[in-house]
C-alpha cells in the first residue's frame, strides 16, 4: 500500500502544549503594563500561541496557506448559485494571482499554495497548482458515496502533505469547491446529529426556495447514508468532499508537526469538526478566526466550543477570513513580546 493510500498516520502522536510555557506566559501578562484582562482576546491568543509553539516568545512572521480545490457530484442538483464550471476558472484565477485570497496573501506576506484535487472541467496545465487529479470532483452522494476509500485516503494524505511542508508559525487552509457547503452541511449534520433546516444556507447566494431545495438534497443523502456510517471517517467518505477530507488532513497533521491552525468560515470548520472527532487531542491546536455569515457556522463553532476572533459578515472561503486575522495575532504576539512590565517602566502596580 502507498504512502498516498493509508491512513494509519491519523493515529501519530499529537504533543500536548507546553503546560509550563503557558504558565510562564499567563505569569508574564499580568507584569505588563496594563489591567489584568484589558486586552482580552489579544492576551489568550499570545498565551496559547506561546504554549503551542513552546517559546516564550510568539510569532506568526512565518505564514502558510495552502487552498484546496474539488468539485461536487452533488452540484448535479442545482444546490449552487454558480455552475460547477467556476471551480475550475478560480483555480486558474488563484493561480494568476487575482482571487481575494491571492491578493490577501501578499498584503501580509504569506506563502501561498494550491492544490487542485479534482474539478470537473479542466483546467490545463497551471504552474502555480498542484494537481493531483483524484477524480473529476466527487460522486453525486445522493446517489452513492461521494467518494472511494482510495480517494479518502488520497485527499487526508493531500492534507498532510500541505501541513508537513509547512515549515510556519502557522498554518491556513483555504478551500474552493462549487457545492461545498451542501457536501459540509450533510457531513455536520451527519456528525452533529443535526437537521439539513439547521445547517443549510445560502451558499453562494441562494434565495429562500433554494435554501429549502438544497435542505432537500442534503435530506435525501442523509436517508441513504445514516443508516451505514458508523465512524467519522465513513462519513467523511460518503459525504463530504476532496477539499473537505484534505483540509481535516491538514488539520490533524499540522497538529502533529507542531504547528497551530487558523481555521477559516464554515467548510473549514466542518473540517476541522470531522478532524476533532477523529482526534479530539487536536483541538487545543485549533484558532478559529472568524464567525461566517453561513447560517450553520455558529452551531458548528458551538460543538467545538470555538470562540472566533472575528465577525465581519464574510462566507467566500479560500480562507480570507483565516487571512483577515492575521494581522489580529501578530499584534497579539507584538503586544506580548514588547510591552514594558511594571517593574521597566517604573509603573505602579495595583494596589
Amino acid at each position: 500500500m502507498s504512502d498516498r493510500e493509508t491512513t494509519d498516520w491519523l493515529n501519530d502522536p499529537i504533543k500536548a502544549p507546553d503546560e509550563q510555557i503557558r504558565q510562564a506566559a499567563v505569569e508574564h501578562q499580568g507584569q505588563l503594563t496594563k489591567p489584568p484582562g484589558a486586552l482580552g482576546r489579544l492576551e489568550e491568543v499570545a498565551i496559547q500561541l506561546a504554549a503551542l509553539q513552546r517559546r516564550e516568545l510568539p510569532a506568526v512572521e512565518r505564514v502558510r496557506i495552502t487552498v484546496f480545490a474539488g468539485d461536487h457530484g452533488v452540484a448535479q442538483e442545482r444546490v449552487s448559485a454558480f455552475p460547477q464550471e467556476v471551480t475550475a476558472e478560480m483555480v486558474k484565477n488563484f493561480a494568476t494571482g487575482g482571487a481575494a485570497i491571492s491578493v490577501m496573501a501578499r498584503s501580509i506576506g504569506a506563502v501561498l499554495e494550491v492544490v487542485n484535487l479534482g474539478t470537473a472541467h479542466a483546467t490545463g496545465p497551471l504552474g502555480e497548482v498542484t494537481d493531483l487529479g483524484l477524480g473529476p470532483g466527487t460522486a453525486n452522494f445522493v446517489h452513492e458515496a461521494a467518494m472511494s476509500g482510495g480517494q479518502l485516503a488520497a485527499a487526508l494524505n493531500a492534507g498532510r502533505q500541505a501541513a508537513a511542508q509547512a515549515e510556519a508559525d502557522l498554518f491556513i487552509g483555504g478551500e474552493m469547491g462549487i457545492a461545498n457547503t451542501t457536501a459540509a452541511s450533510a457531513l455536520a449534520c451527519a456528525l452533529l446529529g443535526a437537521t439539513p433546516e439547521q445547517l443549510a444556507g445560502p451558499g453562494t447566494g441562494l434565495d429562500q426556495n433554494g435554501v429549502q431545495h438544497k435542505a432537500g438534497v442534503i435530506q435525501r443523502g442523509l436517508d441513504r447514508h445514516l443508516p451505514h456510517i458508523d465512524s467519522p471517517l465513513e462519513a467523511l467518505r460518503r459525504l463530504g468532499g476532496f477539499e473537505i477530507a484534505a483540509l481535516s488532513g491538514a488539520c490533524i497533521a499540522s497538529a502533529q508537526a507542531g504547528v497551530p491552525l487558523l481555521v477559516d468560515g464554515f467548510i473549514s470548520s466542518v473540517a476541522a469538526l470531522t478532524a476533532v472527532h477523529l482526534r479530539p487531542d487536536l483541538l487545543p491546536w485549533l484558532l478559529f478566526s472568524h464567525a461566517s455569515a453561513e447560517p450553520g457556522h455558529r452551531r458548528v463553532l458551538d460543538a467545538l466550543d470555538a470562540q472566533p476572533l472575528l465577525d465581519l459578515g464574510m462566507r467566500l472561503g479560500e480562507g480570507s477570513g483565516a487571512a483577515a486575522a492575521v494581522p489580529l495575532l501578530r499584534i497579539a504576539c507584538a503586544l506580548h513580546n514588547e510591552m514594558a512590565t511594571f517593574a521597566e517602566a517604573s509603573v505602579s502596580e495595583k494596589l
